[in-house]
């Protein structure tokens, strides 16, 4: 209805053909980067996979992680850095864009940020994303919703489509700076 590409997160290697099927994405989540049988599994479908980056995971095990899905045939990767858990107490997670730049420099495969789950505050989220765009990363996942306080879950770390919005504006105007095209799916500005 809306024309945005879908993308869902898989929980279990039992769900890879029915997701494959009806879904432009597959999502492998954070607690889900170190099953090597749902990795292996998602290499035998052509679908395009983002692949987060494990809580505790060194970049290294998040490329190797990679490569599980790679070997099986499925070259469709997306690597996405969501924060890892660090001592820091002040935000969610620690949002580790020199591990996510140095991932992109050392490999083929594009990098975006999630700078909601890495931060966990609404109001750090377009800085993250507009030094994300600086570092020359490939794109960001960001939670809104219309209504953050009546979200079913995460809605403490969403931003409001007016945020949203605002964002985006502030984006495409340093993507015109660093010279890098900026546009949310669908291609909407």
């Amino acid at each position: 209805k809306t024309g945005l590409p879908f993308l869902t997160e898989i929980t279990s290697a039992s769900q890879v053909e029915m997701l494959a099927e009806s879904v432009d994405f597959i999502m492998v989540g954070t607690r889900n980067m170190y099953n090597y049988d749902l990795l292996k599994e998602l290499g035998r479908v052509k679908v395009p996979i983002v692949l987060k980056r494990g809580m505790s995971a060194r970049v290294e095990e998040w490329m190797q992680a990679a490569e599980y899905i790679a070997r099986g045939g499925n070259d469709k990767i997306i690597l996405c850095e969501r924060g890892i858990r660090t001592f820091e107490t002040a935000t969610r997670n620690t949002l580790d864009l020199a591990g996510a730049l140095w991932v992109k420099q050392r490999s083929s495969l594009p990098v975006i940020v999630d700078p909601s789950h890495g931060t966990g505050i609404p109001a750090l989220i377009p800085g993250m994303a507009a030094a994300s765009l600086a570092a020359g990363l490939d794109g960001v996942m960001v939670e809104v919703h219309p209504m953050p306080s009546a979200a079913l879950s995460d809605g403490a770390q969403a931003l409001t489509t007016e945020q949203f919005s605002d964002m985006m504006d502030k984006l495409k105007k340093l993507g015109e700076v660093c010279n890098r095209p900026v546009s949310s799916p669908g291609g909407h500005q």
